[in-house]
């Protein structure tokens, strides 16, 4: 008889290895910005476990003493980047104005906290910011998380719509990436350097975990296209210097696009085209 496989997982659950590689981003960012120190440290461990053997057992201490020591210090250093990405969620909130009317905050609200335990996430607060442009992010804050919508898609999107949105920004907890990308937000960063640390293609596969979570890409796939055909808006937070460097954060990091990129994994109108093919 045919039997089932107790090892397979659907590809659109993020799977264990994938969490964890996003999750330990940033503690490898900060590896690798402490290299000089890694060297070093690692210098002296080398010549310590040499020393042990050649010269005296007692030069294995420091190599444990030293190789400790580094290890705190870049666990601390690693601590404080996250820190940073959680001061994030204030300076969004002291940027855009919260609004938002009494209804419009109660439908956002009911449908965070449904979907919120869909999938596993705790602590969401939602805000409504005073923004013409569609968009959205779920940033950390303390222990928690703030989910950022403007004002511009709480008033003009559908229920699906919004619930489409809302399911992307918890997706991306659920892929691990969410810290990472805010701590590229929230650095002083060589491109290059913030898009590696951004994890590129990682909104196109929230956008799949999202869909397969609420078993409706359609709504995802509306609200995308919906980005993609209102473009810049003047007055915007796509018009301001800040946008270029905390873009992976958004439901549409590309706002400021005229033109759709179809060579671009994170541009909406391709991952609408995928959703859509669903």
């Amino acid at each position: 008889m045919p039997q089932l496989d107790p090892s397979w997982q659907s590809p659109y659950e993020p799977s264990t290895h994938e969490r964890d590689g996003h999750l330990h981003a940033v503690r490898r960012f900060a590896w690798r910005r402490r290299l000089p120190a890694t060297i070093a440290a690692g210098v002296v461990v080398v010549a310590a476990l040499v020393g042990a053997v050649l010269v005296t057992p007692w030069l294995a201490a420091l190599a444990v003493v030293v190789g400790g020591l580094y290890g705190w210090d870049l666990s601390r250093y690693s601590d404080r980047l996250s820190r940073q990405a959680g001061e994030l969620a204030v300076a969004l909130r002291s940027e855009f104005p919260v609004v938002g009317s009494t209804s419009e905050r109660q439908r956002l609200a009911v449908v965070v906290e449904r979907l919120s335990a869909t999938f596993g996430v705790d602590g969401v607060a939602p805000y409504i910011i005073d923004d013409a442009g569609y968009n959205a992010a779920l940033v950390p804050e303390g222990d928690g998380w703030t989910l950022l919508v403007t004002a511009a898609l709480i008033r003009d999107y559908e229920l699906i719509e919004l619930e489409g949105v809302v399911a992307h920004c918890l997706a991306r907890v659920r892929v691990g990436v969410a810290v990472r990308q805010a701590v590229a937000a929230v650095l002083s960063l060589d491109e290059a350097v913030r898009r590696d640390l951004s994890a590129p293609g990682s909104i196109y596969r929230s956008d799949e975990v999202a869909a397969a979570t609420i078993r409706y890409p359609s709504g995802l796939a509306a609200a995308l296209r919906r980005c993609a055909a209102q473009g810049p808006v003047a007055g915007s937070m796509a018009q301001r210097p800040s946008f270029a460097a905390r873009r992976a954060i958004w439901l549409n990091p590309w706002a400021d696009r005229r033109e759709s990129d179809l060579g671009d994994l994170d541009d909406p109108t391709v991952r609408a085209m995928a959703l859509e093919e669903w």
